[in-house]
């Protein structure tokens, strides 16, 4: 996949998507950076969607609705995985392979969040600055996955791109289908 148009994301099959309408992903890719815009849409009387907070480095924020992105060079095991939360907080996790790796603690890192909220829509954009990575980021190919958890008063729902077959993961490689 490459190009520049709005990417929809798949609920897991082994989860309920109620009361989730849609959830979609716009991909820009400009010199050294990444805009990402995720959009949900749904019941927020039925989606947990967390309180505004100031922006930070945020904790395990995958326990509730976040979205997801999870960023490598083509032909490298090496990912990253960035976890933006409608609070404003945000994480970032360096992995050497499948889930090898742990959070960075740069605040460098920060991916600038902004979000905008109405009755039945959400949109969270997320910069992502490649050279804070490496050199390699910056000019090579990459390969990115993209996701999103909905935490709902049912419970969670999973959706990405592509799902890999068994349970929601996803960090496997099988889910970096978009090129930039």
């Amino acid at each position: 996949m490459t190009g520049e148009h709005w990417q929809d994301l798949v609920c897991h099959p082994a989860a309920s998507a109620l009361p989730v309408r849609g959830v979609a992903a716009l991909v820009r890719r400009t010199g050294g950076t990444i805009l990402l815009t995720f959009r949900l849409e749904g019941d927020f009387s039925r989606i947990r969607i967390p309180a505004p907070r100031t922006a930070r480095i945020g904790h395990e924020l995958w326990r509730h609705t976040c979205f997801e992105a999870f960023v490598g060079v083509e032909g490298r095991q090496a990912y990253h995985e960035f976890n933006f939360s409608a609070s404003g907080e945000w994480t970032v996790y360096a992995f050497s392979d499948y889930r090898q790796g742990g959070p960075v603690t740069d605040e460098a890192m920060d991916p600038q969040i902004a979000v905008r909220i109405d009755a039945d829509r959400l949109e969270l954009d997320a910069l992502i600055r490649l050279d804070r990575f490496s050199a390699a980021h910056s000019a090579a190919p990459l390969r990115v996955g993209l996701a999103a958890i909905m935490e709902t008063e049912d419970g969670f729902s999973y959706w990405a791109l592509r799902h890999p077959p068994g349970k929601p993961d996803f960090h496997r490689i099988e889910g970096f289908v978009l090129t930039l």
